[in-house]
């Protein structure tokens, strides 16, 4: 009597190497587009950026004169244009890997296209 096993493993292995694509293109894009959305989220948090707009007009350090306000409206603005800029950075690296997360699989078939070419080309 035969063991089913190793063709089983065999045909388990076909089957996801037929699937992959299939994942990397739809459920694992989607993956990575929800992860690069939590980073983002998490990055907006960190920064603090809500909590800088909400007190924007509140003057620090409990001090109400005029001078006291305009310095604390300049510091706030500087510090809101700033940290939304690291933002817009880090927002746009998660773009960019998304985008690196898409072309990966592509780029891999054309190296292998191009090695199997200069090999049986030679």
């Amino acid at each position: 009597m035969k063991s089913l096993i190793p063709k089983n493993i065999f045909i388990e292995i076909m089957l996801d190497f037929l699937y992959w694509p299939f994942w990397w293109y739809g459920r694992g894009l989607l993956k990575v587009i929800a992860m690069a959305g939590d980073q983002i989220v998490a990055q907006y948090e960190y920064l603090g950026i809500g909590v800088w707009l909400k007190n924007i007009f509140t003057p620090m350090y409990g001090m109400y004169d005029w001078e006291s306000r305009l310095i604390s409206f300049l510091v706030r603005l500087a510090q809101i244009i700033l940290r939304s800029a690291l933002l817009i950075f880090w927002s746009f690296f998660m773009l960019i890997f998304i985008f690196v997360w898409f072309l990966v699989p592509i780029f891999l078939i054309y190296q292998i296209y191009l090695i199997l070419n200069s090999y049986f080309n030679v």
